[in-house]
């Protein structure tokens, strides 16, 4: 949050051509760190973007793996259950619900309120 408004203040110091001694040494103290914090921030982003990526992709492949499931088995599901499935961020619950949708004879085995 703080690098555009550091940014800016970096230019601002800059680009000024007269810059009192106490600016100049905050300006070369001041280099490193903020390229050090824009490279890490940077990374911390790719690595959680990786992950939260990862997850989500985790998550479609089992709810679509647990509709696909119910569908081959012939389980009727209206839409509301459809949704629920579809809603579903736990992957703990949606393999709990791949489990019993293999086995189940109807969709409220599947997803009942105690799962």
């Amino acid at each position: 949050m703080a690098e555009p408004i550091l940014l800016d203040f970096q230019r601002m110091l800059g680009g000024h051509e007269s810059r009192t001694s106490d600016e100049q040494e905050f300006l070369m103290a001041m280099q490193q760190t903020w390229e050090d914090a824009r490279t890490e921030g940077r990374a911390e982003g790719r690595t959680e973007g990786r992950t939260e990526g990862r997850t989500e992709g985790l998550i479609a492949a089992q709810v679509k793996a647990v509709l696909t499931v119910l569908r081959a088995r012939g389980i009727t599901m209206p839409d509301v259950a459809e949704r629920r499935i579809q809603a579903e961020r736990d992957l703990a619950r949606l393999e709990r619900w791949l489990e019993r949708a293999s086995v189940a004879s109807s969709i409220a085995e599947v997803i009942d309120d105690a799962s």
